[in-house]
């Protein structure tokens, strides 16, 4: 006997069959800007993991002939009179001159010498992570005697593009980090303060108002520079991070205080609790699961503030210092007249950070709009 098949199953889409998750990502893949800034936030984490491997030198490896030198473009097609058309990538070398009466350095290019470079070659030793020995950079030059600055040098001769790969790693992993910390804080103090209501509650909201009311930047610049000059650099920065984490819980708290609040006399949860559930069971088990959406929308939108709170904050001299590499402590260079007319590739830095906060920006909205269950319905 053949089974009879529902007609209606037939003008069903596999969105009416979809678990919570599947619709979220339903509709977070029609948003096209998120996706754009999945790419590319995953392409900076991606950076800033494998960065000894990405950067062709050694960050802190200065060179006096090298000062301020300007970028060079890569070229791929070569000709040459005795070997002719080649293919590969090469920069034509620069040679420095110094006017005799101004002695101001000027870079001008030697078409006749040039510098060839290649993939996965052997050059300065590093260790992966700190702990795998290695010597293949993803480019480097054929002739390690020889240097190439793809987005140019800085006063002492050190190259911007493996110091800008660097401070990737310090600036979005404090990001990350910094929203943590933040995130456990606000998801316990909201989450008491919602469920139990009362005078923890109160207790709670004016603690919360108490830390709004403060103006963010003269604490954070406060708290920053009453840190010990003498602290390690490792220190520095897990110190600056619980800065910026006890500012920016706040928020997060105060989200999770009204979703409990609104939540807690829902029936799931009042059977729940019938049911002789222990409340850490009922926190945990059925509310919490409500609130992941809201949470990772909140989490991704709460990064890029934590990114440009350490890049601020490096800027004006009160955060991470040197020798740790960030991208507020590259732009601590940029911050004069000279620089802006004679060396304007130092803000190259600059241009990572609005690229990487409009990118989570844009990851932040496309969660937002694909959690909210009415967009959905409208939809």
């Amino acid at each position: 006997m053949t089974a009879e098949i529902d007609p209606r199953a037939s003008s069903q889409s596999p969105e009416d069959f979809a678990s919570q998750w599947r619709l979220i990502w339903f509709a977070f893949r029609r948003h096209r800007l998120a996706m754009t800034g999945v790419v590319i936030v995953l392409l900076f984490y991606f950076v800033g993991a494998f960065a000894e491997i990405l950067a062709p030198y050694d960050p802190n490896s200065a060179s006096s002939k090298d000062i301020y030198h300007p970028p060079q473009m890569v070229h791929f097609i070569d000709y040459d009179d005795d070997n002719g058309w080649s293919f590969g990538p090469y920069v034509v070398a620069m040679n420095a001159e110094r006017d005799p009466f101004t002695l101001q350095t000027t870079y001008t290019e030697s078409p006749d010498e040039k510098i060839y470079l290649d993939f996965f070659a052997k050059g300065q030793p590093y260790e992966l992570w700190g702990i795998i020995p290695m010597e293949r950079h993803f480019l480097t030059t054929e002739d390690p005697n020889q240097r190439f600055f793809l987005i140019g040098a800085d006063r002492l001769g050190r190259d911007m593009l493996s110091r800008t790969i660097y401070g990737t790693r310090i600036s979005m992993s404090i990001g990350l980090i910094g929203v943590s910390m933040s995130l456990l804080l606000g998801l316990i103090l909201g989450g008491i303060s919602g469920y139990w209501g009362g005078r923890v509650d109160m207790l709670i909201q004016r603690v919360v108002e108490l830390v709004i009311s403060l103006p963010t930047i003269p604490i954070w610049l406060g708290l920053s520079a009453a840190l010990p000059q003498d602290w390690s650099p490792i220190t520095r920065y897990f110190a600056i991070t619980i800065i910026l984490s006890l500012v920016a819980w706040t928020e997060l708290a105060r989200v999770v205080r009204g979703r409990f609040l609104a939540l807690r006399t829902e029936d799931f949860v009042t059977a729940a609790r019938l049911d002789g559930c222990r409340p850490r069971r009922v926190i945990f088990r059925h509310i919490m699961p409500s609130l992941v959406s809201h949470i990772i929308a909140s989490v991704s939108l709460a990064v890029p503030v934590m990114i440009i709170a350490e890049t601020s904050l490096s800027f004006l001299g009160l955060g991470l210092t040197p020798p740790t590499i960030s991208w507020g402590v590259l732009l601590k260079e940029a911050q004069n007249v000279r620089t802006m007319s004679q060396a304007p590739w130092l803000f190259a830095p600059g241009a990572a950070v609005c690229i990487a906060v409009l990118a989570l920006n844009f990851l932040g909205d496309g969660l937002r709009d694909a959690a909210d269950p009415y967009a959905q319905d409208n939809n």
